[in-house]
């Protein structure tokens, strides 16, 4: 197999497996000792392909994450740099895709969905104190947390 090739057979197969960042690539690529220049020609032909995208990747990231109440805000820019997304494009993405989402809802759906038994008016300071930081190492603000438990601790008492 020429030189080239391989670079290019290890990169395609890397990405079949699941969607990946230029950086996770590269990574990859020099572990397997291929050289900077062959990298180099594989990212253009992958970049031709339209198989190599770090702002589709972290547009997909956020979206999913978001869905499913993984994260938000400084949590997801944490992951997207985990995976090597640069900040400018994880910022970019946040700020754009973030919009879509209501993130009281988010936690409001995080809530019913996690912690179903958990009643704001009832719980115990250690309680609320644990679903609160469960809800903050996500990303929320802690305005937003604190706005959606007051509102939920009302509609308990309203019951």
């Amino acid at each position: 197999m020429a030189g080239d090739n391989r670079g290019l057979h290890a990169a395609l197969d890397l990405l079949s497996r699941r969607d990946r960042s230029e950086a996770e690539i590269r990574r990859r690529l020099r572990d397997k000792g291929i050289a900077e220049v062959e990298i180099d020609a594989v990212f253009v032909r992958l970049r031709e392909l339209n198989y190599l995208d770090d702002r589709r990747l972290a547009e997909r990231i956020v979206a999913a994450a978001l869905s499913a109440g993984r994260g938000y805000g400084i949590r997801l820019v944490q992951d997207l740099a985990k995976r090597g997304i640069p900040r400018d494009i994880a910022d970019e993405t946040l700020t754009r895709i973030a919009g879509e989402y209501d993130q009281r809802e988010l936690i409001r759906g995080l809530l019913i969905r996690k912690f179903s038994a958990f009643d704001p008016a009832t719980a115990d300071n250690r309680e609320t104190a644990r679903v609160m930081n469960y809800l903050l190492r996500r990303g929320f603000s802690r305005s937003a947390v604190y706005d959606v438990m007051k509102k939920q601790s009302a509609e308990f008492d309203d019951r």
